[in-house]
């Protein structure tokens, strides 16, 4: 029997000519070579019989990243959506303590470097004066804030979080390429990684001793905490640009890992000087400030005027001392890839040693000695932008030297000349390959790609910082160098050897007081609840049309459809809820006109009311809360949508209308809407954001239902034995009204079930009361002036079904109509009065920043 190191290297092909091979330990060459020994541990452990698995691990890979989730928007992809599947590969990058003690010390002493240039150029910028940094590296980079200057960083430390990308050379040691200063990405996505790795290898992860992450996260935490102005009670909030940055997911994974209050720059506000965060229960202070936003839009008072996603009047709280925000603002400057070819120096001026993890040879093409020095050998090089990503500045992505033809590189000659300061020329390395595992259909095997490693730094205290143990290792295409999770790149779990002891620290805290305790409870922000409040009204919304079209198409297809009261009603219903436009012929006049009508806008997400439009609201409304909602609510969510959009396009693709088609997909989309509600009735904690979902919920029910039922008195429908029938399955009560009246067909049986009876959940009595009561406790838990929103509602205890019954000359029920419109009536209300006091804030001061 082959051994699992003969098996992989039966199927592993060696990694390029000129490239460090990872899984062999040395550099592509001639001849045989044995796997290095970690990688030989690594499959040991793994066993024959496992390596014959890997398929099904694979499988179970992509099935644990999409159940779990995790996604990365990916704007230019018109293929599969804005939101993509996280792509991660099976196989781990394996480094050794050998590796990992070189990488450690060297970080540890590059990021001491960055902090003293921060220190140096927002103070007595010593380095410009002496020219060891260029001012237009500094001064005149896009990154510099100059309302920042002489601004003393709360707790002292200006760099919580760097990160560091990082190469393995043909020699077998580590480059830095690049580093990130400004809100690194990467955090949240290697946690994913490792949860999800560790799992389909756990021996090999246990035995082989890798070392473990909760440590350095608990060490970020707890620095900030002591650095933050309010030492232990620190409240720190996680800033994000929204759900539709390309790293939200880990964004909303973090805050909930970490603890923190995921916000957006609509929650928070500056009041004399201080950051606060809107709530229902009112304003209330954020000591401390992680963001994930760009420094340029942090401000738009003193940044970027056009900016919606900071805090007006952010920096002069910073200025003030009264928050810590990390990284601090204007950073972006250390980003610059010219700036590693300046740290060598600066690490022998302010700290008196040489680099110990030296970084890629780099020029900036500003400095003419350094121009003339580089362009003839541009063809070995790699050209990057010395401002990237900024406003004001030539910006264009790297271009490998060896990929272009001669007349290409002397177009980029021309260009560095014309504008060398714009353009910065760094050598080119070929990374090392990792192996990967490809579960093709013609044939599983293992192939090399390039690999490039983000390391990171945080802060655990003042000027001390920890090096996170892994890292996101980043995998490039097969036809290209570079690592671009937007261009299709993939990620791999970073294993971390060590020849010591496992840390096996938690970030779970055994040992808080009553009195912490008492204090955690959850924040609402102002706009999670209005989230909530509509992710409740459309899903209540989407329940509703899904039973109404399912109703509609039944009936136009039974025993009733010639019946003119059934079909009048369910025509109005149909037009006033958006299933059908108003043009649309009646269902008597040309029934196969108004059902193909009806079937065709079902997916339309034009129409603001169609069940499509309403599932689509639902995930959006979702997506902007998904920290607090549970990973199978969110999949509910998703696979709901997707599942429906895809059944219609199925069978409307060759115009095919089909209603028994059309029934079948609303069917499907009724259980998966059973599921959700679920999820939000018995997954959810009762705080007031689940209340003010909850309300959303019965006021949109309460105006469907009240609506529907004067239209079908109006209309005549209910004194029909179709209509009557067709009442009780729009109010979900059939079988409950045949086992307490058996085939009764009156209207006094039918009213007392889906009006008065409280103890039923789709009659408007318990509707109603539930409505009051939850306002009733909101109100008691939040500081309002709308204590008695709950009496704008009719009280179900004073509805007497005598008087509800009674009919007048015509026939008709005027005491029941009046109840109902004041129903429709107050469902509007007080819709209006939650948006306008929670949502809106039309009651708040304005903002005041102060002087």
């Amino acid at each position: 029997m082959e051994t699992p190191a003969a098996l992989a290297l039966a199927l592993a092909a060696p990694a390029a000519a000129g490239h460090h091979d990872e899984l062999r330990g040395q550099a592509a060459g001639p001849g045989e070579a044995a796997l290095a020994p970690a990688w030989r541990q690594f499959f040991e452990h793994l066993g024959t019989p496992g390596f014959h698995d890997l398929n099904r691990r694979m499988a179970s890979l992509r099935r644990q990243v999409r159940d779990n989730g995790v996604t990365y928007n990916v704007y230019a992809d018109q293929k599969h959506g804005p939101q993509r599947p996280w792509s991660l590969d099976l196989f781990p990058l394996i480094i050794t303590p050998e590796s990992w003690q070189q990488i450690e010390a060297g970080v540890q002493q590059r990021v001491r470097v960055l902090e003293r240039v921060m220190a140096d150029v927002y103070g007595p910028q010593q380095l410009l004066a002496r020219g060891l940094l260029p001012p237009a590296l500094v001064q005149g980079h896009p990154g510099y804030l100059r309302p920042m200057h002489g601004v003393q960083p709360v707790g002292g430390t200006y760099l919580h979080i760097t990160a560091f990308d990082l190469a393995r050379g043909p020699d077998g040691n580590w480059w830095v390429v690049s580093q990130r200063t400004q809100a690194p990405s990467g955090l949240g996505y290697l946690l994913e990684n490792r949860l999800i790795i560790s799992r389909l290898f756990p021996q090999a992860f246990e035995a082989m001793h890798v070392q473990r992450l909760a440590a350095t996260y608990r060490a970020l935490i707890d620095g900030i905490r002591r650095m933050s102005p309010a030492g232990a009670d620190a409240h720190i909030a996680l800033l994000t640009p929204g759900p539709y940055n390309e790293t939200y997911f880990e964004h909303a994974y973090l805050a909930r890992y970490l603890g923190l209050t995921l916000v957006e720059g609509g929650d928070l506000t500056v009041r004399d000087q201080r950051l606060y965060l809107r709530t229902l229960q009112g304003l209330q202070p954020i000591h401390a400030l992680l963001k994930r936003l760009d420094d340029q839009f942090l401000d738009p008072l003193e940044l970027r005027a056009d900016s919606t996603l900071g805090v007006p009047g952010l920096l002069q709280a910073i200025r003030a001392g009264n928050v810590l925000v990390a990284n601090a603002p204007g950073s972006a400057l250390l980003e610059s890839t010219a700036m590693l070819g300046f740290l060598p120096a600066l690490a022998r001026h302010l700290l008196g040693e040489e680099l110990l993890l030296p970084a890629l040879p780099t020029w900036w093409c500003g400095e003419r000695a350094a121009m003339e020095e580089v362009l003839p050998r541009l063809d070995a090089c790699v050209v990057k932008p010395t401002y990237p990503g900024t406003t004001g500045h030539n910006t264009f992505n790297a271009v490998v030297g060896q990929h272009l033809s001669r007349r290409a590189l002397d177009e980029w000659a021309g260009r560095i000349m014309r504008q060398g300061d714009e353009h910065t020329v760094q050598a080119y390395l070929p990374m090392s390959q990792v192996p990967t595992w490809r579960d093709t259909v013609d044939q599983a095997r293992i192939v090399p790609r390039s690999v490039m490693l983000r390391v990171f730094a945080v802060a655990s205290g003042p000027q001390s910082w920890n090096v996170l143990p892994g890292g996101l290792a980043r995998i490039a295409t097969a036809d290209e160098e570079i690592t671009s999770m937007q261009r299709g790149g993939s990620s791999a779990d970073a294993w971390v050897l060590t020849n010591g002891t496992v840390d096996r620290t938690t970030l779970l805290q055994p040992h808080l007081t009553p009195a912490q305790l008492a204090g955690r409870k959850r924040l609402v922000t102002s706009r999670a609840a209005e989230n909530l409040f509509w992710l409740g009204r459309y899903s209540e919304r989407a329940e509703n049309t899904i039973r109404l079209a399912r109703l509609t198409l039944d009936s136009l297809g039974g025993e009733d459809q010639s019946s003119p009261p059934l079909m009048a009603w369910l025509t109005a219903l149909a037009a006033s809820n958006g299933l059908v436009l108003p043009s649309v012929p009646a269902a008597l006049q040309a029934r196969r006109v108004f059902e193909r009508s009806l079937i065709a806008g079902l997916a339309s997400t034009e129409n603001g009311t169609s069940v499509g439009f309403n599932l689509r609201a639902i995930k959006t409304a979702a997506s902007a809360v998904r920290e607090r909602l549970s990973q199978e609510h969110w999949n509910a969510i998703v696979h709901t949508e997707q599942e429906f959009f895809r059944r219609c396009s199925e069978f409307t693709a060759e115009g095919d209308y089909s209603s028994v088609e059309a029934l079948r997909v609303l069917e499907a989309a009724s259980g998966h809407m059973a599921a959700m509600t679920g999820a939000q009735t018995d997954r959810m904690t009762r705080d007031d954001g689940w209340r003010l979902l909850s309300i959303g919920r019965h006021l949109e029910r309460l105006g469907f239902l009240a609506a529907s039922l004067a239209e079908g008195f109006d209309s005549g429908a209910i004194h029909t034995d179709g209509g009557f029938d067709a009442m009780l399955a729009l109010f979900d009560s059939t079988i409950t009204f045949h086992a307490q009246y058996q085939q009764s067909r009156d209207a006094a049986a039918l009213l007392e079930l889906i009006v008065l009876d409280r103890d039923n959940p789709r009659s408007l009595g318990w509707v109603v009361q539930t409505l009051r009561g939850r306002l009733a406790k909101l109100a008691q838990h939040v500081s309002s002036p709308l204590d008695d929103l709950a009496q704008e509602i009719p009280d179900p205890a004073q509805w007497e079904l005598g008087a509800i019954c009674a009919q007048d000359a015509k026939g008709r029920y005027p005491a029941l109509l009046d109840l109902l419109d004041r129903c429709v009536g107050a469902a509007y209300q007080v819709s209006d009065a939650v948006g306008a006091h929670y949502f809106t804030h039309s009651g708040e001061a304005k903002h005041s920043v102060g002087a």
